[in-house]
């Protein structure tokens, strides 16, 4: 009989020591919902601003696609496709708990969540910010990184607000992209809308196309424009792929009339952090970072 007491009492404890299952939580994100249990272990990330924020928080990372990566995210590349094309043999052998995806791979989001819980955080371009300050909260909690997540939001919208406010005086101000010896103006509501309605700053020009790749235009376009500020992405530079580089390219009498040339004031922005990275928070922190020297330089 006592034998049998202890076997219960033993049964009994083993029992309220057990583990509880891993709750599963709905995440809403940009393609749905996705039910996610527990703390995701094995995480693939087909988004270079998904993999920049969890490199900041600290979330551990099997593996990204290796081409492009900034050199502060190189560690994570890993044999798994490109953010276009996947390779769904290396996904199911990784076994993954989560797959993430954004933008570029946003496409793939049908193919890779039929295989494996899959969020799509890509960022709208309206209300920039707060979107990414709403993909860090949403990874934070994911990963039980809610303190970290707060306090990279707060930074993020210190550095935001610190900007916004010496931008305000600056001048007119337009975003060129070059690639292949052509180029694009991105004006408000364009994929770098963030210059004009986070940051502060006011448009050369109003009423450029609002397009993947904006408004084509000449170098007659920016000298009749004359912004005060020239800011511009060399995309070749961001990719890898050889060419001229946008500081030689925009090396000509009508650029050289403006009063952004003439006031030193084309700044060649990060090309990796606007055109690829994007709303990953170190490459926004970076890029204000970069904007804030330069207008700093301009008032001394």
């Amino acid at each position: 009989m006592m034998a049998i007491r202890l076997l219960c009492t033993a049964a009994a404890l083993a029992l309220t020591l057990a583990p509880a299952p891993a709750m599963a939580e709905t995440v809403t994100h940009a393609q749905g919902q996705t039910e996610v249990t527990g703390t995701p272990g094995t995480v693939l990330v087909y988004d270079i601003a998904t993999l920049d924020n969890l490199d900041a928080l600290g979330v551990p990372v099997a593996g990204a696609p290796g081409q492009a990566l900034p050199p502060h995210l190189a560690q994570y590349a890993a044999p798994i496709g490109t953010l276009f094309e996947p390779d769904f043999e290396a996904v199911n052998a990784a076994a993954p708990d989560l797959v993430l995806v954004g933008g570029r791979s946003a496409a793939q989001y049908a193919a890779l969540s039929a295989m494996v819980p899959t969020l799509d955080l890509t960022v709208a371009r309206e209300g920039y910010i707060d979107n990414v300050a709403a993909n860090l909260r949403l990874l934070g909690g994911l990963f039980d990184r809610e303190a970290e997540a707060e306090a990279l939001v707060d930074a993020l919208r210190a550095d935001v607000a610190a900007l916004h406010e010496e931008a305000a005086g600056a001048g007119r101000v337009l975003v060129v992209l070059t690639t292949g010896g052509r180029m694009s103006a991105h004006g408000p509501g364009s994929r770098f809308a963030v210059v004009y309605d986070d940051y502060g700053f006011t448009p050369a020009v109003e009423g450029l196309d609002t397009g993947t790749h904006g408004q084509a235009i000449s170098f007659e376009f920016i000298r009749e424009t004359n912004p005060d500020w020239l800011f511009v992405v060399d995309r070749d530079a961001a990719i890898g792929r050889e060419g001229q580089a946008a500081a030689e390219y925009l090396d000509n009498p009508l650029v050289q009339s403006t009063t952004a040339w003439q006031q030193g004031q084309v700044v060649y922005l990060d090309a990796q952090a606007w055109y690829l990275t994007g709303a990953g928070v170190q490459a926004l922190r970076s890029s204000i970072a970069q904007l804030r020297d330069a207008l700093a330089a301009a008032r001394n």
